[in-house]
């Protein structure tokens, strides 16, 4: 591999040209090929730019670049950006075989641009992208030339965040407050770079000072940071550039674009947006049932009061996690229950100047029953069989209807002993008959026996119950509710019903002993076990060393995710943008071997100790080098699986670090 190492502007021009490197490694590779012969897989090359790329002292409005094919412009909306951002973008059109941009904004005076059109261009026939083309100048005498590399992770699920905007602001340009970081909000970046697909960014055309810098994850495609809508990672401190230690570039011959070992290391998180409190709708979408929506969480409600429903008549039930939406239960009969309910509700409100202050606004509730043509054809069947029972001179009675209460079981089919079995209801259950609610169990040939359980209603949803008893393993349960057992708020009574449950056989299921080794006494941790999908299947707490069971784990792969708790209140918190608050770490348990998935077989127990010195080692540009080499080495491994079954489409190759890679200090 040749290295080039330099102060000087050579391996600027080096490193830019390895960015470009893409096309002429295509067109290199390429070979001359008959009229239908395979298909097109080229990007376009670039054959001219004027004025030329890296012009100093720019005062031009025009800029055209040519390809040596026709060439079309794909999402520029979401591909192309400026750095510094403009206030008015540059307009993009084709002519001929290239690209006319026409510079609209003022320019700023000795400042370095950069026009990067990501995967924007492409060619006319096949679509092939162009990836990272960019076009630089400055209207001052002299083009900022200092390179630096990061890389981009969600830090909870520590997966790669993808086509993020890294934000750099000049440290002495902005107000530097302890307690309240408003930087995103109220400045504007010098220099904008955006990660590839893999979470890596290359920024260039920096200057040798000290840099605040921000990354953020544009899921809504208007290079505006959005709080609570996007992610948001941020550096506690100021950067050089100029300081950070050598990096290499490579050009990434599977997924065609150039990438870095990365100096800098975001973690990601989706931070609350601070929102105004005030009641933004509400509606009634059920006879019983209202909903109210807040704008902003957790609402303080001072009092709710009908013109025709006593206090004592409805139910105040918070809905979401963020406790923004609240729903209204109604405990009357369906005929005393008006189509429009009207009152007023009195909450605390924010006014103009973000205070809270109690406000009273009205409520009107309106619902209006509307027949199903299942309902009508029903109806008018049950109209006929009485016409013709009275015409006969015979009685009739409307026959029974079945129940329309429906519920819902947190398990089904098997339980453990760990299994904490709930029902959730449609509606808050009012009355319920515990004599009429039967559970037996029955061993392996032996006669079903009655056992004794207990029904709790949960205390954060009222509509959901706990059935709770010591299940045992290899036993069959049977749990019925005998008709009218159950009456929820709308006066609707259950039909009989029986739902069995099965204790698993514990020899169909892998059992893994976790030693973990804390920094300190004091420190909490979170060991979740997640499948091979990332869905989270157990999850225990430890406080410094200690020793945890993951029981009933079923056959397949896992993996160990483990949250430091800093705060120990046993859940993983995100960070706080303006309080300039990092998220709690979250790392996957790596064991000494570099493996982080882990078989889990029947009847089989597998032990593992997690030292949190080296789960939670300090993160350093070594360690995170080496974290995505091995990231990419899984990657090529599966993508080779899927190449060699039958069918299999996956891209071959090597991805390689070529000749053409670039060190940089």
């Amino acid at each position: 591999m040749n290295r080039l190492r330099s102060r000087t502007s050579g391996w600027l021009r080096a490193a830019v040209l390895l960015l470009f490197l893409q096309a002429f490694l295509w067109r290199c590779a390429s070979v001359m090929t008959v009229e239908g012969g395979p298909k097109d897989t080229l990007p376009p090359v670039i054959v001219a730019m004027t004025p030329d790329n890296f012009t100093s002292d720019f005062s031009e409005r025009k800029i055209y670049i040519a390809f040596d094919e026709f060439v079309q412009l794909k999402d520029q909306q979401k591909e192309f950006f400026t750095s510094p951002r403009m206030k008015k973008k540059p307009q993009l059109s084709i002519r001929g075989r290239g690209i006319v941009i026409q510079i609209k904004d003022t320019l700023r005076e000795n400042t370095t641009y950069a026009l990067n059109f990501g995967s924007a261009v492409c060619d006319n026939n096949e679509g092939n992208p162009l990836h990272s083309m960019r076009y630089v100048f400055s209207t001052g005498g002299e083009i900022d030339s200092i390179v630096c590399s990061g890389y981009t992770a969600d830090s909870y699920s520590a997966d790669s965040v993808a086509k993020s905007f890294i934000c750099f602001f000049p440290a002495d340009s902005v107000e530097n407050v302890a307690e309240y970081d408003s930087t995103m909000f109220n400045y504007e970046p010098a220099v904008i770079a955006r990660a590839e697909n893999n979470g890596v960014f290359i920024a260039q055309n920096l200057k040798p000072i000290p840099y605040r810098i921000y990354a953020f994850e544009d899921k809504n495609g208007n290079q505006i940071y959005e709080p609570s809508v996007d992610q948001i990672g941020f550096l506690s401190e100021a950067y050089n550039p100029a300081e950070l230690p050598e990096f290499s570039l490579w050009y990434d011959s599977l997924r065609h674009y150039v990438t870095a070992e990365p100096q800098l290391y975001f973690r990601m998180f989706t931070d609350e947006a601070f929102n105004r409190q005030y009641l933004k709708g509400s509606e009634r979408p059920a006879r019983h049932k209202a909903l109210l929506y807040f704008n902003g969480r957790h609402p303080q409600i001072d009092s709710i009061v009908f013109d025709s429903i006593p206090r004592t008549r409805f139910i105040v039930d918070p809905q979401s996690r963020g406790r923004d939406t609240v729903a209204l239960w109604f405990d009357m009969p369906a005929e005393e229950l008006p189509d429009t309910i009207r009152g007023t509700i009195t909450y605390l409100r924010h006014d103009s100047l973000d205070r809270l202050a109690p406000t009273t606004e009205k409520l009107r509730l309106f619902w209006r029953y509307v027949e199903t043509k299942e309902e009508a054809r029903e109806r008018e069947r049950l109209e006929k069989a009485r016409e013709k029972a009275l015409d006969a001179g015979e009685e009739w009675s409307e026959p029974e209807k079945p129940s329309t209460m429906t519920f819902k079981f947190s398990a089904t089919g098997t339980v453990t002993p760990e299994t904490d079995l709930s029902v959730e209801f449609d509606y808050p259950i009012l009355r319920l008959d515990t004599a009429a609610v039967l559970l037996t169990a029955q061993a392996d040939k032996e006669e079903a026996k009655a056992v004794s359980f207990a029904l709790e209603r949960d205390t954060a949803n009222i509509r959901r119950w706990h059935i709770r008893t010591p299940w045992k393993e290899k036993t069959q349960y049977a749990l019925t509710f005998l008709k009218g057992a159950l009456t929820d708020l709308t006066g609707e009574r259950n039909d009989s019903l029986t739902t069995q449950f099965k204790g698993v056989d514990p020899e169909k299921f892998a059992t893994f002993t976790v030693t973990t080794k804390g920094k300190s006494g004091q420190a909490h941790y979170i060991v979740q076990l997640l499948d091979e999908r990332g869905r989270m299947l157990q999850e225990k707490t430890v406080q410094g060393s200690g020793t945890l069971r993951f029981n009933y784990v079923p056959a397949g792969n896992v993996k160990f995710r483990i949250v430091e708790d800093a705060n120990g209140n046993g859940l993983w918190d995100p960070g706080n943008l303006v309080e300039r608050r990092q998220p709690e770490r979250a790392e996957y348990y790596v064991d000494a071997k570099g493996a982080d998935t882990f078989a889990a077989k029947e009847n089989w127990e597998m032990e593992l100790t997690m030292d949190m010195n080296e789960v939670f080692a300090p993160i350093t540009m070594q360690s995170l080098a080496a974290m995505l080499d091995q990231r990419e080495e899984q990657r090529l491994r599966k993508l080779e699986e899927e190449r060699k079954k039958p069918g299999g489409s996956a891209p071959g190759g090597n991805n390689i670090r070529t000749n053409t890679s670039v060190s940089i200090r």
